[in-house]
Order: structure tokens, then C-alpha cells, then sequence
């Protein structure tokens, strides 16, 4: 047991007793006597948001992720205050609010515990940046299972993994290699068929561990921000996702022709050794939709243009590919190159299109 003292020399904050709570037609929100409040808010049975803050009040509500036009309503809510906790109901969950610490924990209508806080919520002060790394850590069961976060170069099965979220370009990257390309702060916990999500909406640098430092404890925390997270009840795995993208969007339909099989790499050029490719595809009979092209197409690394020594006619090219049933994507990066003759350069400098630091400079 980490007793009070450890946790105030380990420089955590933690949340004290909670002194008061209002009930919001949706929302339960509790105040504690050092400032810290929670709000939960029933999004739909299966789907609770839990949003901290440790300063007493909360800042503008804003997602980047969250899809304005999500399904939001419930069957039955009910909010009670036993001795020791409240006790907020839904037609799937049950969630309890320790009136000592705040601590949360998640139960089905069965009374079996689907997640529960360990330490909970506890932030510690950023001298560096600011503000607060705000913290949450849960107990995790034995032969629990956890899957998700986007780009990961590891195991399906994330267990005994520290993971950092952080979107970053590592080309050639190895195993175990982290951060990547894309995150998702969005994980599954499964255990005896049993399974949840977990939403982690935070756009700092944000961490996950599970069970790497601690053996029964899962972990997830940022080094700035809110601690605002929606917990999502299944209790199928299928169920969890299908809540999921509704939460934050759904993608259109593609063409049938963006499902097949693409090749990539870095790079396909000149456009000898892109057709050597293709054709080598339809000898083969192997099924391919697309052929892609990576920077070395473009002259001198400059966006919207091409290597007239490499492809001397591109309009040919990809119409020739396209009568092969190949689609050709090119690869255009979001940073245009400084260069005083190049005419996209030249044009956002004049027309100020590039994005600023606060004094201006590019």
C-alpha cells in the first residue's frame, strides 16, 4: 500500500474528500475540498464520459475528434448517494464514486467489476511546460488483454508495453519502435469475453501503460491538457467499436478500387522501373489496385511538380497505367521547400499562406 507520505513525496496530486455534488439531467458532477471536480456524463448506456480538473473550474468545452452529429441519448439513468458513494446507474453499467478519493469504479448490472481505478486520477505540476501532466491509472485483472492505439510496431496484444502517442516520422522504423506515424488514443480492454474501450481525448503528448510498470496496473497520462476520457461497454469487442465510431465519426465509403492491394515504398523511379513493377503484378497475377509514387517523382523535392527526367510525361504514364487497372497516387507532403524560385514558394511567401510563430517568422 503507498501510504500518503510516499504520494506526497512522489510529488502527485490527489483529489480529497468529495464535499458536495449536483445532479445535470445527464451529468453528475462532484466537488471535492481541494478543487478538483469531476463531471460524468451519460452519453448513452454503454458510453460515459469522465471529465477531471484539478483548478475548480473547467475550460471551454472543444474535441477535434468528437463528431458533432454522434447518436447521444439513454434508456434509464439514475444518480443515489450511499454512505460511502454515489452511484450513478444506466441500463448496462453501473458506476461508483468513492466519496473519500474520488476514485471510480465500473460495474455491470450483475455487480462484476468491468474497470476500476487504481490511484485514479492525479496530476503533478509541469514546471517545464506549465499546467499540470494530468494522470489516470486502473487496476487491471489477471489474463486481461489490451489492443489499439493506432501505429504500433509490436505485439497485437499490448500487455507488459509502455507506449507514447506522439505522431512522428520514422522512416524505417524496427521492431518495438515507438513512437510512429499515426496515434490513436483509443484502447480495448478484453477479458473472459468480456470487453471495454477506452478514449483518451487529449491532443498532448500522451503515454499508455499497460502493465509494463506496475504488474496489475494500466496507466494512461499527458504531459498537458484535460483528463477527459469516455469509457465504453460492449460487451462484445464489435460492440465497443461500433460505440466508438459513432463517438468520433464514421468514414465515408471508399471506391471498391481504395480496398484492394496497394504497393509502396520509397521510392519507384524513373518510370522504366514503375512500369517493371506493374508488369510484373499482371505476369504474376497478382491482384494490385495501385502503384504509388513517393518524393523522388517531384524535381528537387518541390511539391506539385514533376521530374521530367525521371517521368518526361506523366498525363501518359498514369493513363497507361489506368488501361492496366492500376490507379497511381503520388505522395505530397505538407511542407513546401524553401526556394526562391519556386513558384509555390514564392506565391504563399507573398500571399502569407505559411503558418507563423507568434512573432510572425515562418
Amino acid at each position: 500500500m503507498i501510504t500518503n507520505t510516499e504520494l506526497e513525496y512522489k510529488g502527485d496530486l490527489y483529489p480529497s474528500k468529495i464535499i458536495t455534488y449536483k445532479h445535470e439531467v445527464d451529468s453528475g458532477v462532484f466537488y471535492t475540498d481541494n478543487s478538483v471536480i469531476l463531471k460524468l456524463t451519460v452519453l448513452r448506456d454503454s458510453l460515459i464520459r469522465f471529465r477531471y480538473t484539478a483548478k475548480g473550474y473547467f475550460s471551454n468545452d472543444f474535441s477535434y475528434a468528437i463528431d458533432k452529429g454522434h447518436s447521444h441519448g439513454y434508456n434509464f439513468l439514475e444518480v443515489t448517494e450511499k454512505e460511502d458513494y454515489y452511484q450513478v446507474k444506466t441500463s448496462k453499467v453501473q458506476c461508483r464514486i468513492q466519496k473519500a478519493d474520488m476514485r471510480v469504479s465500473i460495474f455491470d448490472l450483475k455487480e462484476n467489476v468491468i474497470l476500476e481505478d487504481e490511484l485514479g486520477f492525479h496530476w503533478e505540476e509541469s514546471y517545464e511546460y506549465g499546467g499540470n501532466i494530468i494522470k489516470m491509472s486502473k487496476a487491471s485483472k489477471d489474463g486481461e488483454c489490451f489492443y489499439g492505439l493506432g501505429d504500433k510496431a509490436t505485439q497485437l496484444n499490448l500487455k507488459g508495453k509502455r507506449l507514447e502517442n506522439f505522431a512522428t516520422d520514422q522512416y524505417a522504423f524496427s521492431k518495438d519502435q515507438d513512437p510512429l506515424y499515426k496515434v490513436v488514443p483509443f484502447y480495448i480492454g478484453l477479458q473472459n469475453k468480456q470487453s471495454y474501450g477506452i478514449f483518451f481525448d487529449n491532443t498532448f503528448r500522451t503515454f499508455f501503460d499497460f502493465c509494463s510498470e506496475r504488474r496489475n496496473v494500466t496507466s494512461f497520462w499527458a504531459e498537458g491538457g484535460e483528463m477527459n476520457y469516455y469509457f465504453i461497454y460492449g460487451p462484445q469487442m464489435q460492440d465497443v467499436v461500433t460505440t466508438y465510431t459513432d463517438l468520433t465519426g464514421k468514414p465515408e465509403l471508399p471506391p471498391l478500387w481504395a480496398l484492394g492491394y496497394h504497393q509502396c515504398k520509397w521510392s519507384y523511379f524513373p518510370e522504366s522501373n514503375v512500369k517493371e513493377i506493374t508488369a510484373k503484378f499482371r505476369e504474376l497475377q497478382i491482384p494490385c489496385d495501385a502503384i504509388y509514387l513517393d518524393i523522388d517523382y517531384m524535381e528537387g523535392f518541390r511539391c506539385f511538380t514533376w521530374n521530367k527526367d525521371y517521368f518526361p510525361d506523366p498525363k501518359r504514364m498514369v493513363a497507361e497505367l489506368a488501361e492496366d487497372g492500376f490507379k497511381t497516387v503520388v505522395i505530397i507532403d505538407p511542407g513546401i521547400k524553401i526556394d526562391t524560385e519556386y513558384s509555390v514558394y514564392k506565391e504563399a511567401l507573398e500571399k502569407d499562406y505559411f503558418a507563423n510563430e507568434p512573432m510572425g517568422l515562418i
